[in-house]
């Protein structure tokens, strides 16, 4: 092979060379730029498919919280007997069951609204007992009676929660 042979191999291969290089660049961008459209069209169905779920989470907790209101769960839990720990024991039990038939909306929570709402719950444990254990309260109904007498001056614990909740709902919808 002669010089003027390898130089015309060379002039007809030179612009094949690049054209393919080109072409390769340009589908490999090409690939990729369809594969972030791809990810992004299958997070949008992923969000768009679990803001239902996610707002019935925050619908159930939002139940959760209105039913262990202090003021409500007194007035709907009435009590037993005269003897204020059974009384107790039994508004924290209702307490109880109740956080623990929701416990899995947490999954679609954040971590944060999870432990207001955990707050909130204990909080209100910690006011039922607090309260039981003052020497005014000689039985179950001056329990009740002292627990509503308290949240007339004070917000119930579960009232920060709500609108903890609230506020994340609109901040996670806008």
């Amino acid at each position: 092979m002669n010089t003027a042979q390898i130089l015309e191999l060379f002039c007809y291969t030179l612009p094949a060379l690049v054209t393919g290089v080109i072409a390769y660049r340009f589908f490999g961008l090409f690939i990729k730029s369809e594969n972030k459209k791809f990810r992004f069209l299958l997070e949008n169905k992923a969000s768009q498919d679990a803001l239902p779920i996610r707002l019935q989470a925050y619908e159930r907790m939002t139940l959760f919280l209105e039913r262990i209101n202090l003021n409500k769960l007194v007035l709907r839990v009435a009590p037993l007997s005269e003897d204020k720990n059974l009384y107790e024991n039994l508004l924290i039990e209702h307490i109880e069951q109740e956080f623990e038939h929701n416990l899995t909306q947490q999954i679609y929570m954040t971590e944060e609204c999870w432990t207001v709402i955990t707050t909130a719950k204990n909080a209100t444990i910690q006011i039922i007992r607090k309260t039981t254990m003052n020497e005014r309260v000689e039985n179950a109904f001056k329990l009740r009676e002292k627990i509503l007498n308290d949240l007339l001056e004070k917000q119930s614990p579960s009232h920060g929660a709500l609108s903890y909740i609230k506020n994340e709902i609109n901040i996670s919808l806008f």
